[in-house]
């Protein structure tokens, strides 16, 4: 779910608990009406909205489960400056909209307790709408089994890096 302001987040949905915008949402189709929330989900018992499964997004512009690990991997799409690529992990928080990547969005001290650093960044020199994409699993390309593959929508420009040995991991 984007943040759901214009530039800049005006709002503080990225780091607003109660509010579904600027999160990664979880819940269980199969069950209630008309839905359910998992029983793990962080907010389940208060505290915040019990649909959010993380926060601190921007715009996550196409995410995936790794099939082989269950890793769920996203490209957020920046403001100004850095597209990122997120290790989506249960409670996690990506910063925003006090961070773009590694870096300071908002006026410094940009601290977020317990941030979570992305796996990469690319800044607008590379590219400046990064496309999430796919861990690939198959064995016509082995260069390329285990990492995880995303482009940038206006350049085009495809990256691969590797899904494991990771210092965020």
């Amino acid at each position: 779910y984007g943040d759901g302001g214009s530039g800049g987040d005006p709002q503080g949905n990225g780091q607003n608990k109660n509010t579904l915008l600027g999160k990664i949402l979880r819940f269980d189709v199969d069950h209630g009406s008309p839905y359910a929330i998992p029983s793990d989900n962080p907010f389940r018992n208060g505290g915040g909205r019990p649909e959010i499964y993380a926060l601190g997004v921007r715009n996550p512009w196409r995410w995936t489960f790794d099939r082989v690990t269950g890793d769920l991997w996203a490209g957020d799409v920046g403001q100004n400056k850095y597209e990122e690529v997120d290790k989506i992990v249960l409670g996690g928080n990506y910063g925003w909209g006090m961070r773009e990547g590694f870096h300071c969005y908002s006026t410094p001290p940009c601290n977020v307790a317990g941030a979570i650093d992305p796996i990469v960044e690319y800044d607008h020199s590379q590219g400046f709408s990064i496309t999430g994409g796919y861990v690939y699993r198959g064995t016509a390309l082995p260069a390329l089994a285990g990492k995880y593959l995303y482009g940038d929508f206006g350049t085009g420009r495809i990256w691969a890096i590797p899904t494991t040995n990771l210092a965020t991991t």
